[in-house]
């Protein structure tokens, strides 16, 4: 949504050929193996590949060095939530100890506290000394979206430290605090029953972005539902983001059942970051509302992608069982939120590995392709690149922190639920959920 307004205008990418990745490419590793090396190499994202002054995610990293360096030490907010929720994978995975984990979130913690906040929302992005860096001429202030992407995830951290030893509940009260800071209600412009993505000091609400469903943003209202200082009334939720059920639709394709109408929508599915941002730490498992069943819709979501590359109208190069998954990623003419509506030939490896808890069968033979077939070309020092076009012979040596994350972060929740159980955890979370009529697994 918002990132095609000013991302497709920076980033402008020539198409270049893929090398071997440093690394050899391990044959015959078995899956449990594979999940837990693409994992870890993605990891490496948010942890050698981190802003070093404040921990945090990058916006992005190119290995192609198309970039100076200082566009690789802008913070990306939603980048940073998946991140530290990668962080206590890590820990769990043992690719890094807590300790050495506690200290790498304390250190970002710290930052996050004394960064630019507008009634308790960090703005979209921000520079390594606190200080707001304008996402486009008017976004130059509070982010209500990136926010809650960045709550998620420290709430999901308060969780797991909360009964460790002194300094770790200290962390976990301190995430606490920034928590109960963040006024979702100001954000409904003035107590409109609807929840608005941007507010600047210095332009108010000219951005204007009441944000409706069905779309990546649904966390964004179960955050401001269970706030316990700065809460919702459950009207703004089905006034404003469910229209007063205009959320709804009711079609098949290929065989799947789709519920909700995305961006309005009646007859067509989206990009799958929004099968995925909102359900890093919300269960979709079992989480019903008056709307949907949301595991059935991501699952039929992420079926519908499978199936569209399977049929392959546009007969591009590669496409099918082994390659397949659109969402917003680099492009090759820019940026852009590749769906079956918008498909150019570009395949973007986020897309079905973050769909791995919805298909696990189809995501694994699409790792599989892209590891050992692939190889070089896709993998590199942190993981899968972002995109590539076997079409248009396209293979970017380039990242993307809000594409990285989810990788890490949704394989461990199909192998273990690891996020979805702290998230869930949260007493404020489901008291939220039972606010808005939620039925879901605690």
């Amino acid at each position: 949504m918002k990132l095609l307004y000013t991302l497709a205008l920076l980033f402008t990418l020539s198409s270049c050929t893929g090398q071997q990745s440093k690394s050899p490419i391990q044959k015959k590793l078995t899956d449990d193996q594979l999940l837990t090396l693409v994992e870890k190499q993605t990891f490496n994202y948010f942890w050698d590949g981190a802003e070093p002054i404040s921990g945090l995610a990058r916006e992005r990293f190119h290995s192609d060095n198309i970039y100076p360096d200082k566009d690789k030490d802008v913070i990306a907010t939603g980048a940073s939530g998946f991140g530290v929720m990668s962080i206590l994978v890590a820990i769990e995975r043992e690719f890094i100890t807590r300790q050495q984990g506690f200290e790498r979130l304390q250190k970002s913690v710290n930052f996050l506290q004394k960064a630019d906040r507008f009634h308790g929302a960090w703005s979209h992005w921000i520079y390594p000394s606190g200080k707001v860096k304008p996402f486009g001429k008017n976004d130059d202030g509070g982010d209500l979206v990136e926010t809650s992407f960045l709550m998620q995830g420290l709430i999901c951290v308060r969780q797991y430290f909360k009964d460790g030893n002194p300094q770790e509940k200290a962390l976990a009260a301190q995430i606490d605090q920034l928590w109960k800071e963040v006024d979702f209600d100001w954000y409904r412009n003035g107590g409109k029953n609807v929840l608005y993505w941007h507010w600047s000091p210095n332009i108010g609400w000219k951005m204007n972005f009441a944000v409706t469903g069905y779309n990546e943003c649904l966390i964004m209202y179960i955050m401001a539902a269970a706030s316990p200082t700065h809460t919702i009334p459950a009207e703004v939720y089905h006034e404003g983001w469910a229209k007063n059920g205009a959320i709804n639709t009711d079609f098949t394709l290929y065989g799947h059942q789709i519920k909700l109408a995305h961006n309005g929508e009646k007859n067509n599915v989206g990009p799958l970051f929004w099968a995925q941002y909102s359900y890093l730490g919300l269960n979709p498992k079992g989480l019903k509302d008056r709307y949907a069943d949301y595991w059935k819709e991501n699952t039929n979501h992420a079926l519908i992608h499978y199936d569209y590359a399977l049929e392959n109208p546009k007969k591009f190069k590669g496409y099918g069982a082994n390659s397949w998954g659109f969402t917003a990623s680099y492009s090759v003419n820019g940026y852009s939120a590749h769906s079956p509506k918008n498909d150019v030939g570009v395949i973007s490896p986020t897309a079905a590995l973050a769909s791995y808890p919805y298909t696990p069968k189809e995501s694994l033979k699409m790792m599989r392709h892209l590891y050992e077939d692939l190889g070089g070309h896709v993998w590199g020092e942190y993981g899968f690149y972002d995109a590539y076009s076997e079409t248009a012979n396209w293979y970017p040596k380039r990242y993307l922190g809000i594409d990285q994350g989810p990788i890490v972060v949704m394989i461990e929740n199909g192998r273990t639920g690891l996020l979805w159980n702290l998230f869930m955890s949260a007493p404020e979370v489901q008291k939220g959920l039972d606010k808005l009529g939620f039925t879901y697994k605690k």
